[in-house]
C-alpha cells in the first residue's frame, strides 16, 4: 500500500478493527464442537447406531403424526433459507454500518457466508448422501450417490446468518439474548427439517456443528477483514475524487497552456482584421512618386483610442485685418450710434 493511500490514524486504530481475543471458553468450544462433527461423520460412514436412529425417525414419518403442524412448519423453515435470511440480515447490520461508520458488519456476514459455502458446499458434494424421500435401501447410510444434503445447509446457515447478530454484539448482555435467539432459530429450523422428512438426524447435528465451526473461526479472519476494509475505504474514496467536478481555472491563462493558444477559425467565421502598415515608396526621404512633399504613413487607430478634443472659443481661423468683435452689448460706440440715429 502507498504512503497517500493509507487512512489516518483516527481511521486505523479504532475499537472495531481490533481481532477479538480467543478465550480458553471459545477454545473450548472449538475443540468440542470439532469432536462433534468428527464422531457424526464417523458414525455415518461405518453405519453405526447413528444411522438407524435415522432410519427409526424416518419410518416413523412425523408429518403424518402431527400434520396440524405441517402448515406453520413449511413457513418456519424459510428461516433456514439462505436468501431470504441473508437479505433480512444484511440489511440490519448495513443500519449498523452507517450508524457506528466502519464496514466491520457487512464484512462479517459476507466472510462467514463465503466460508460456509465453501466448508458445506465441498461436503455436501464430497459424500453425495442420498435424502429420505430418495433413500434405496433400509437400514443403509445412502451415502456415495448423487444427493447432496450431508450435512444440512438449512441448519448450517440458520446457526451462521442468526449467530453473526451474537457474534457482532457490543455488550455482554446483548450477546447472550441474541446467542439464544439465534440457537433457538437453529434448533427450530435443524428439527422441521426432520419432521418435513427433507433430512436425517445425523444431517441435522452435522449441520449445527458446521455452522458453529464457522462462527468459531471468525476471530482468525478479523485481521485479514480490517484490511479489507482499509482497501475498501481507499477505493470508495478514489471513486468519489474521480466523480468530482474538475475546478474551473483561475486568472489568466499561462503561455504554453491549451488556453493561451489561438483559436482556430470556423468556416462560417470570418478572419478579424488586424491594422497593417503600408509602406510606400520614398516614405524614408518624406516625398512620393510624384515628388511632392507628403506626411508619413501612420498606423489606423479605433475611435475609442483616439485623444478626444474639446474646441474651445471660435472655430474660424485668425485673421490680421479681422476686428474682433466687441463683447458688450452697450458702449459708448453703441449710445453714439443711437444719438446719431435719434438726432438725424
Amino acid at each position: 500500500m502507498r504512503t497517500e493511500d493509507k487512512l489516518p490514524a483516527s481511521e486505523e486504530r479504532r475499537p472495531d478493527l481490533v481481532r477479538p481475543r480467543m478465550t480458553r471458553t471459545r477454545f473450548w468450544l472449538l475443540g468440542t464442537t470439532l469432536a462433534v462433527y468428527a464422531a457424526t461423520v464417523i458414525g455415518v460412514l461405518t453405519t453405526s447406531w447413528l444411522v438407524k436412529l435415522d432410519w427409526q425417525i424416518m419410518l416413523f414419518r412425523p408429518y403424518k403424526q402431527w400434520p396440524e403442524f405441517h402448515t406453520f412448519l413449511d413457513y418456519f423453515v424459510v428461516m433456514g433459507q439462505r436468501g431470504p435470511t441473508a437479505v433480512a440480515v444484511a440489511a440490519w447490520l448495513g443500519w449498523c454500518c452507517y450508524r457506528q461508520r466502519t464496514l466491520r458488519p457487512l464484512l462479517a456476514l459476507g466472510t462467514s457466508l463465503l466460508l460456509l459455502n465453501a466448508t458445506v458446499g465441498a461436503v455436501k458434494i464430497g459424500f453425495g448422501r442420498l435424502g429420505p424421500h430418495y433413500a434405496t435401501t433400509v437400514g443403509s447410510n445412502e451415502m456415495w450417490g448423487t444427493g447432496d444434503i450431508f450435512p444440512s445447509g438449512h441448519t448450517a446457515n440458520a446457526v451462521v446468518t442468526w449467530g453473526i447478530l451474537a457474534y457482532l454484539a457490543t455488550t455482554p448482555v446483548a450477546r447472550r439474548v441474541a446467542s439464544l435467539i439465534a440457537a433457538g432459530f437453529a434448533f427450530g429450523v435443524g428439527m422441521t427439517t426432520v419432521y418435513l422428512g427433507t433430512h436425517w438426524l445425523s444431517d441435522v447435528v452435522l449441520g449445527w456443528a458446521a455452522g458453529v465451526l464457522v462462527l468459531l473461526a471468525l476471530p482468525w479472519l478479523e485481521p485479514a477483514m480490517a484490511r479489507a476494509e482499509v482497501l475498501l475505504l481507499i477505493l470508495w474514496r478514489r471513486m468519489r475524487e474521480g466523480w468530482a467536478p474538475a475546478p474551473l481555472p483561475s486568472g489568466r491563462p499561462v503561455a504554453g497552456t491549451p488556453l493561451a493558444t489561438p483559436r482556430a477559425a470556423r468556416d462560417d467565421e470570418l478572419p478579424a482584421r488586424e491594422p497593417v502598415a503600408v509602406v510606400r515608396s520614398g516614405a524614408a526621404t518624406g516625398r512620393g512618386p510624384d515628388g511632392r512633399p507628403h506626411h508619413p504613413v501612420r498606423q489606423h487607430t479605433v475611435r475609442s483610442e483616439r485623444t478626444p478634443v474639446t474646441p474651445v472659443g471660435s472655430r474660424r481661423p485668425p485673421h490680421a485685418d479681422r476686428v474682433p468683435r466687441a463683447t458688450t452689448p452697450f458702449g459708448p460706440s453703441g449710445a453714439s450710434r443711437g444719438r446719431t440715429a435719434t438726432g438725424g
